[in-house]
């Protein structure tokens, strides 16, 4: 989710309804925290230490290792359920884990790329075919500008868990080679629960674990105030506009530990972050707010 004006927001969501369905379009991060950064949210960080999970580094290793992104890695990022553009051959491709199927899948793995799903762990929503699954008490307050998705009490893991692992099954059983965990810093936005830093930890914890063990890996979306605490489990990291809220620093440590950093921004002119961004060994993007098919790669 990110900090965008609700005119912004609004505009995105009626071209969402126009083409994409009942898919997400827009990303959470700009949809939803416009409300968080007008009122001057203080995130609090955590201080837990999780225990890392053993990884593979670099490409695939033989015998099931997990694959991990080059710190170089061209990509694509398209949550819309339009069709994909057969013109674009990235090394990286997310796409949204309900929407396409296994032949989609295949197909990118065909022209040599790697395949991220994209999930949401950290809200439900009523429009998704395991909806039915999550019990009332785990479902709190409404997201600002998504009608139908609530926040979910992340400390209620024992009860989110087999909802989350299908997914994770899911993606495993289409092919996808990671996971992308969408909203998975509730604790610094209203979710309607009492969440701390550290339950976001604990629950962050479990989904790396859990993608692991599954042979997938895993990138840290957006919670930059816990990338410290959260760096040994997290193969590699996915932001928006930390270039339009000078927040970049914040993801260097991956860099530094040889794990890729995909970043996107949506109003920025290429010439406003690009060059900083190759600077700083970012694989970053310029897309629409609706994250279809467009896109313009920095390198």
């Amino acid at each position: 989710m990110r900090r965008l004006q609700y005119v912004l927001v609004a505009i995105s969501l009626v071209m969402c309804v126009a083409a994409c369905g009942q898919g997400k379009g827009i990303s959470e991060k700009a949809a939803n925290d416009s409300q968080t950064a007008t009122a001057g949210t203080t995130h609090p960080q955590g201080h837990a230490t999780p225990t890392a999970t053993a990884v593979s580094h670099g490409t695939p290793i033989a015998g099931g290792g997990i694959w991990r992104p080059a710190l170089d890695s061209s990509w694509q990022w398209q949550l819309d359920s339009s069709a994909l553009d057969p013109s674009i051959h990235v090394q990286v491709y997310d796409i949204d884990g309900f929407d396409r199927d296994a032949a989609t899948v295949a197909a990118l793995h065909a022209q040599g790329t790697k395949v991220i799903c994209y999930i949401d762990v950290g809200t439900w929503e009523n429009w998704r075919s395991d909806a039915g699954t999550f019990p009332a008490a785990v479902k709190g307050s409404g997201v600002s500008g998504w009608p139908g998705e609530q926040w979910l009490d992340i400390r209620q893991i024992a009860t989110l868990a087999p909802i989350m692992t299908a997914r994770m099954d899911m993606c495993k059983a289409k092919g996808f080679d990671a996971i992308e965990p969408d909203n998975i810093d509730g604790y610094a936005n209203k979710t309607g629960f009492p969440l701390t830093a550290q339950d976001q930890i604990a629950y962050n914890t479990f989904l790396a674990n859990a993608a692991h063990q599954r042979g997938l890996s895993i990138g840290l979306k957006n919670d930059l105030d816990q990338v410290q605490q959260l760096l040994p489990l997290f193969d590699w990291a996915l932001d928006e506009q930390c270039f339009q809220y000078h927040e970049c620093n914040s993801l260097v440590p991956f860099i530094q530990s040889g794990k890729a950093v995909f970043n996107v921004e949506y109003t920025l002119d290429t010439s406003q972050f690009c060059p900083q961004a190759n600077t700083m060994n970012f694989n970053s993007l310029k897309k629409h707010l609706q994250l279809d098919a467009y896109r313009v790669a920095c390198r």
